[in-house]
């Protein structure tokens, strides 16, 4: 039972108690949606001081929060301590649907709407369970492919390629490969296939005698020579040499992002990205020293390894000649000449010349708060 005589400062709205009369007032802000401290930078709005405080390190990038196991940093103790069910496999968020469990609560949200499905395509009914994966179908009906097989819901922008499609569901795919058993529509596309197994490769650049299986492979190699890029991207105008990469460049422009961590529901751009973040739940670590055997997730991790074993020290400071291995290791060390001070305390207005200083000083202001 709650002893009032240790704890005499009562909330009136739910009769909660507390020892101290700060607690209280800091309580009562539940009830108010009193938010009074601010950030000066993004004018966001906060009930307690700690947590504006924390909020400020996203502003200053600093991040003192590091895990053991890959040495990613957070700003947050929290986002360390969800961080670190990837590498335990602890998932104590359980579907109630399906009995799946996740590592994080924002996971089980998205999860959940798979077994929902509202948002439905208005052209085939096709029904979807995100808004995201419905504007992504929408475009089949929109952009420039206006041929639409009713067998599948596939479309083409021209009638003839509708027509080749056709047969594939009017005759199946007779063309099978007698190796893998994959069936085809033409004969051509079987031939072209059965390179794979044989290593065939008849098709010879006249510039480096490098030999490609197919005659697309080779007019796009030959780009290479030749400088040709005709692929144009329309909204910044740079340009590539096969369509592959012009698609994939698309996305920073379109946002879309069709590669999805299958673990925490994270999505990529591009196949490369979604690859190397899922090193992150094998704990895959491909690149090994071959000095101390140490391995890394990433090969740029690797590079700056080494320097440890090689000494090399790339990053010279130009007024004293000291020599660095890491670049962020140089920038810190030129303000010792420069005498920048770039980190300013928005507080008391007290300059630092390094982040994890100013962060530290910034607790002197909070703990002056506290009770």
């Amino acid at each position: 039972m709650e002893n009032h005589k240790d704890k005499p400062y009562r909330c009136p709205e739910c009769q909660k108690s507390f020892s101290h009369k700060c607690y209280l007032v800091t309580h009562k802000r539940v009830h108010t949606g009193e938010k009074p401290y601010e950030c000066s930078e993004c004018l966001k709005c906060f009930s307690l001081k700690k947590s504006l405080v924390r909020h400020k390190l996203i502003h200053l990038g600093e991040k003192p929060y590091q895990c053991s196991e890959c040495m990613k940093c957070f700003n947050d103790k929290g986002n360390l301590v969800r961080h670190k069910r990837l590498h335990t496999g602890y998932k104590p968020f359980q579907c109630p649907e399906c009995l799946k469990c996740f590592s994080t609560k924002i996971s089980l949200k998205s999860h959940l709407s798979v077994h929902d499905k509202p948002y439905k395509c208005s052209k085939c009914l096709k029904c979807f369970s995100g808004q995201d994966n419905l504007v992504r179908h929408v475009k089949v009906h929109t952009e420039g492919k206006p041929y639409s097989c009713s067998k599948c819901l596939k479309c083409f922008s021209g009638q003839n390629s509708l027509v080749r499609h056709l047969k594939v569901h009017e005759q199946g795919k007779p063309h099978a490969c007698s190796e893998c058993l994959k069936c085809f529509a033409q004969k051509s596309q079987l031939v072209a296939h059965m390179r794979v197994h044989t290593g065939d490769k008849p098709y010879r650049c006249l510039e480096c005698s490098k030999c490609l299986s197919t005659k697309g492979s080779l007019v796009a190699h030959m780009r290479v020579h030749t400088g040709d890029k005709p692929y144009h991207c329309s909204e910044c105008l740079k340009c590539f040499r096969v369509k592959g990469s012009l698609v994939a460049h698309m996305r920073i422009h379109t946002g879309d992002k069709p590669y999805q961590c299958s673990e925490c529901q994270k999505r990529f751009n591009q196949k490369p990205y979604l690859t190397r973040h899922m090193r992150i739940h094998t704990g895959h670590k491909p690149y090994q020293c071959s000095e101390c055997r140490r391995c890394f997730s990433l090969k740029s991790h690797l590079v700056k390894h080494m320097r440890i074993h090689t000494g090399d020290k790339p990053y010279e400071c130009s007024e004293c000649v000291k020599r660095f291995s890491l670049k962020d290791s140089l920038v810190t060390h030129m303000r010792v000449h420069t005498g920048e001070k770039p980190f300013q305390c928005s507080e008391c207005l007290k300059c630092f010349s390094l982040k994890r200083n100013l962060m530290m000083h910034i607790r002197v202001h909070a703990r002056d708060e506290t009770c």
